[in-house]
This record gives structure tokens, sequence and C-alpha cells, in this order.
């Protein structure tokens, strides 16, 4: 657990950048930090490994209080991410990952044997280990970032703004990733973004921070969505809260429809007007194509629209809209857990099941055994 306990960071000059900050990361959980530029949110981050010292306040680790530790030995025991992974350029993938272990004197054998495993763990072929950073993709280096921060299995993690130099595609990816890094590690995250929809999708708490440093919020991302503390708070996480809120609304059953599909590299039946989904062997979707524009040959790769999101059957109420209104075809594609099609929903289907959802229920006295019963507003 960190806890932060009054804290305030003034730079020479007069420039109070965090004011008066007190919040608690729990334990196994990630808190992240967000708000507007000029926020603290960096240098509230840095204050927990003593990068930037706090002028008044304290922040404890476990019940320690961190300005009388060493400074060393505290940074040794945070994993620590930037936004452009930092490597080392003159070292190969394999030597930055084991950096921390170095300085703590593993041998070498058990620093090249975890810093392997590390590869596999954040989705990177441990072939890359003798690559240096120039080598490898934006996205491939901040994985490295994380494998590094964990090399030493700290119980603690910085984050600043670790996904925000990659491309939108690559982002998503890598939250993916990080979350499921987390349902298997458990570490206790401090995690740095401007982006609110980076904050709900990733964070168990969300703090939102004012221009200067001071706290307007934290909760759960549920409820901060639903229950702004204040117009700075309602302003901040946006006008369309609302259909951000979705994604914690699991789905009910969807009425799903058969949808007509081909195999890529086979020909349309058909060369009409309208939307054909194409799948692969396994009946995996791969986009949308109009018949009527390919005429009669093959379907190829080149044919697809991959405009459309994809949604879990199951999942939540925003993908399953998200899918549906992103589709050329305005159909959204459904797929089971091992992403085979599973069929298609409208937007005003998913847009049915969300008023069911928030229907309101009242109490009405049952005319036949007495008891009451609860009923929905339209009688059912």
């Amino acid at each position: 657990m960190i806890r932060f306990d009054g804290v305030t960071k003034e730079f020479p000059g007069g420039t109070v950048a965090v004011d008066d900050l007190s919040l608690t990361a729990p334990t196994g959980k990630i808190t992240v930090l967000v708000g507007p530029s000029g926020c603290g949110k960096t240098t509230s981050l840095r204050m927990v490994n003593r990068m930037i010292e706090p002028t008044r306040g304290s922040i404890a680790l476990d019940g320690q209080d961190t300005g009388r530790m060493k400074q060393a030995e505290l940074r040794r025991g945070i994993g620590y991410v930037i936004q452009h992974a930092g490597l080392f350029p003159h070292r190969t993938v394999l030597d930055n990952i084991g950096t921390v272990p170095r300085l703590l004197g593993w041998d070498k054998k058990k620093i090249r044997d975890r810093s392997r495993e590390l590869l596999e763990t954040v989705g990177l072929d441990p072939a890359l280990g003798d690559r240096y950073p120039t080598q490898l993709s934006g996205g491939q280096q901040q994985r490295v970032g994380v494998a590094r921060a964990l090399a030493a299995d700290p119980p603690v993690m910085l984050m600043d703004e670790p996904f925000s130099a990659v491309d939108p595609i690559v982002r998503e990816q890598l939250q993916d990733e990080f979350l499921r890094l987390q349902d298997e590690l458990g570490k206790t995250i401090v995690f740095v973004t401007h982006d609110i929809d980076e904050a709900i999708k990733l964070g168990d708490q969300v703090a939102v921070l004012r221009v200067g440093g001071t706290l307007a919020q934290i909760a759960e991302p549920a409820y901060l969505l639903a229950h702004p503390a204040d117009d700075f708070v309602a302003d901040f996480v946006g006008r369309d809260r609302g259909y951000r809120a979705l994604q914690f609304q699991p789905a009910p059953r969807l009425p799903l429809r058969s949808e007509r599909s081909i195999v890529i590299g086979e020909r349309p039946e058909t060369t009409g007007s309208g939307w054909l989904l194409v799948v692969d062997d396994e009946r995996h979707p791969l986009g949308w194509v109009e018949p009527a524009r390919i005429g009669p040959r093959a379907v190829e790769d080149a044919d697809l629209h991959r405009g459309g999101t994809i949604a879990a059957a199951g999942g939540s109420l925003r993908s399953a809209l998200d899918a549906a209104l992103s589709s050329p075809s305005r159909r959204g594609v459904i797929v089971d857990e091992s992403g085979e099609l599973v069929g298609t929903v409208l937007a005003h289907e998913v847009l049915n099941a969300i008023e069911e959802t928030d229907r309101p229920e009242r109490d009405e006295v049952d005319p036949v055994h007495g008891g009451a019963v609860s009923v929905a507003d339209d009688g059912s």
C-alpha cells in the first residue's frame, strides 16, 4: 500500500506542483492519476521513489516512511516504466531487462533465465533478446520496458504514461496485455495518464487532479462516471460519460442473428448490393466486403473493410453498441471466447437492452398471494 499524507511539492520560485495531496493506493490494485497538463501527476509519481523530494507531508510504503529509507534501496524495490521505455541503446534487450537484477548482485545465469522468461511474459519472441532497442518497434520497446520493471519482481510499479508514444492500435494491445499481466501478478501500481479512457479502462480506482496539484475526486471508475464530484470532474471525464459507463454494464442475452459470411479467397454467391462478412477457415471475422464492388472474383485481403470493432458474447453493453455503430453494415459482430463468429446485432437492439437494464422496478401487491412482487414500469 502507498499512502500520501498531506504531500506538497513547491519548486524554487514558488510554483506549487502538488498541494496537500492525501490518497491511498491499495495493495495489489491499479491507482490511476489523471488530469490536465500541470496538475502534478508525474510529480506525484516521482515523489514515491524520491526522484523528487516532497516539500511537506509524507509518503509511506507499506507503513514505512519513504523519506527515512535509503534512495537506492527504495528504488530497487520499485519498478519504473516511462513514456519512451528509456532503454539503454548500447545494451541488448536481455541486458536491458537484467539491469536491476545485475545491480542486486544476481549471478549471470539467473539474470539470463529471468530475462528470457519475462520476454515471453510480456508477449515477445525470446529471439528478440539479442537485438538492440533501435531494432524494435515502439510497441516492442514498451514491452521491454515493462519486462525490465518486472525483472526483480518488485511489489510496487510506477508507470508514467507508458503507452502514450505508440499508435492507437498498439496502445490498445499494450493495455490489454498489461491488464492480463496484472491479473496474474497483482502488483501495487500507480499509473499516470492524461487519457480518461485509458484511466477508466485500467484503473481499479481513478484519482482526478486539478491544475495546481489538488485532488478533485478519487473513486472506482464506474462511480466516477456516474457521480462526478463537481463541474470540473464532470467536464474532464466528458459529456459522453454515460456512454463510457456502459463498459461496466454486462450485456444481457442479445437477439443475435445468423450472419451471411464467406471465407476469404472464395467468390461471393451474389454480386448484389449490401455487405458480406468475411471470415477465415476457423470462422474468425476478418472484415466486411461489398460484393457489388468486387464482382464475381474471389475476395482478397485488400477488399476488406476493417473499420468495425468486434464484441465478445457476454461482454459489456458499450462494446456491443460500439460494434454495431462502427460496422459499415451497421451490424455488430459478436464472437465467442475463441474468437469464432456467433452472430450479429443491430444498434437499436443494443439500445433496447440498455433500456431494459436501466428500467426501474416498483413493488406491487400480488393479487393471488397477497405478497409484494417486483415489476418493471411497463408492467412485465
